[in-house]
């Protein structure tokens, strides 16, 4: 049985994988990005199998309008694909208001909003798949990405606590966490350009250059192949609560939760001096 998707961000990178993969094995994709232009081709070659949308997920309003014309055009949906959202680079120190604000605007606010438009029909359906592109940048956090960190982590508890909001409607939750792909940049023309600090040698520009040459080297996944394995998670009857997509970051990722424990078991007597003894504090 043919699905009915909705996918955010779909005129270039995974996004516009997601949905030609979908259409291209028959299902029905109502299609979002800022410009619906990039979607010429999609409906000369599926017809009225694909609705493109013009949405910016920062319009609330917008939003929800979207997600009606999308129910109204095709009866129902069936997978929801929070995908829209862009990398802001900077140092905590160096970010302006509005990037940051942007930032979270987009990648948390938008997805938000989506969730909260589809879930009523979701609900009423009482079936489901609301898939989470996080990252893993979701999950570890390096230097210059303390925006997009902030974004990718509060996505990441959200769609926790949603999974178990939902549940019993018989709506499941995946959050997936790319590692690199081969995919255009995001909103940065150069994710490592400085253009924040007005000093004439810039304090974060060695650590721009070293973590620009790591990120070089960091081989880059193809999103074809992303896109086969999205199908899979939105056919499973029983998918994960979280999925990497993509081997690269794993050894780090499972460094990273082994430093974390290893640091909560060193501080463990001063955990407990922070909890005190309410019993021998109230008999003083």
């Amino acid at each position: 049985m043919s699905k009915v998707w909705f996918v955010t961000g779909s005129s270039r990178g995974l996004g516009r994988e997601f949905v030609e993969a979908a259409l291209s094995r028959g299902d029905k994709v109502a299609a979002t990005a800022r410009s619906t232009a990039s979607f010429d081709e999609l409906v000369g070659n599926y017809g009225d199998a694909v609705l493109p949308l013009a949405l910016d997920v920062t319009d609330k309003a917008a939003v929800f309008g979207a997600v009606e014309q999308a129910v109204a055009y095709f009866g129902r949906l069936d997978v929801i694909v929070n995908n829209a959202g862009y990398a802001q680079i900077g140092a905590v120190e160096e970010l302006a208001e509005r990037e940051l604000r942007d930032q979270l605007e987009t990648n948390l606010f938008g997805a938000v909003w989506v969730i909260q438009a589809a879930l009523p029909f979701l609900r009423g359906q009482r079936s489901g798949h609301i898939i989470q592109l996080s990252s893993a940048a979701g999950l570890v956090a390096m230097p210059l990405g303390g925006a997009y960190h902030a974004s990718k982590w509060a996505l990441e508890g959200l769609n926790e606590a949603l999974a178990g909001e939902v549940a019993d409607f018989g709506v499941k939750v995946t959050i997936v966490e790319p590692g690199g792909f081969a995919t255009r940049n995001g909103k940065n023309p150069d994710p490592l350009a400085n253009g924040h600090m007005a000093d004439k040698d810039p304090a974060y520009d060695g650590l721009r250059l070293r973590l620009g040459a790591a990120t070089g080297k960091q081989p880059a996944g193809d999103p074809a192949a992303a896109a086969q394995a999205l199908l899979k998670l939105a056919d499973s009857d029983h998918p994960p609560l979280r999925v990497l997509f993509g081997q690269g970051f794993y050894p780090m990722i499972q460094q990273a939760y082994a430093d974390r424990l290893k640091t909560w078991a060193d501080w463990q007597d001063l955990s407990a001096e922070a909890q005190g003894d309410l019993d021998q504090a109230a008999s003083r």
